[in-house]
Order: structure tokens, then C-alpha cells, then sequence
């Protein structure tokens, strides 16, 4: 039996080992972003790629620009509201009171049938 450094299913000069026969690489651009937390992300690009203006930072989720000194503010969100904060939004308690009063008469009507 060999020992367990053997590297399984593959020899020396099997396979492409450069550039030369892979092809070169394409151009590299290491652009840095900067988000409001102080968090630097550096993707690369292509050289001729079209580089976006912000890039949301992996380590906490706010948008990153390239300038270090003005980063992008974090976006607004707005607090979770309930289906009945949205009725409330479109309908006034006047509204609300009829709707349910002729809603509750069609109930009784069905049970006395």
C-alpha cells in the first residue's frame, strides 16, 4: 500500500499547467469600495468592463462607493406594516364600522336560513 500523499487519478504532464496552453488571462482591475461602517471590498474586474458606482459590502449589507471620504449613505427602510395598518392608510373608522356592520348582517342572514 503507498502512503496517503498520493494524489489520486492524476500524473505528472497529464493535464494544461500554463498559460500557454490555457490562454492568457484577461486584465485585472482591483477597484476599491467603501461603505459608511469603514469596510473595504475590493472586487476585480475586467479591464474592459463597465465599472458600477456602488457595491454592497459583504460584511454588512450597505452600499460602498470609491470615494473613501464621502461613502453612500445607507438606504431608508421602512418599518414593517401590518395588513391592517394599510386598511387603516386607505379607509377612515366611519368606513371601516359600515363595511363591517353590512359584513356581520350578510353573516346573520346566512344563519337564519
Amino acid at each position: 500500500m503507498s502512503g496517503g500523499n498520493a494524489i489520486r487519478g492524476t500524473r505528472v504532464g497529464a493535464g494544461p499547467m500554463g498559460e500557454s496552453e490555457r490562454g492568457e488571462t484577461a486584465a485585472r482591475l482591483h477597484i476599491p469600495y467603501y461603505c459608511t461602517n469603514g469596510h473595504v471590498t475590493t472586487p476585480s474586474f475586467a479591464a474592459d468592463a463597465e465599472i458600477p458606482d456602488s457595491w454592497d459590502c459583504p460584511r454588512c449589507g450597505l452600499p460602498g462607493g470609491q470615494d473613501n471620504t464621502n461613502p453612500p449613505a445607507a438606504p431608508r427602510t421602512e418599518p414593517y406594516k401590518t395588513h391592517l395598518a394599510y386598511v387603516k392608510e386607505r379607509r377612515s373608522d366611519a368606513d371601516g364600522a359600515a363595511i363591517l356592520e353590512e359584513a356581520l348582517g350578510r353573516l346573520r342572514a346566512s344563519r337564519e336560513l
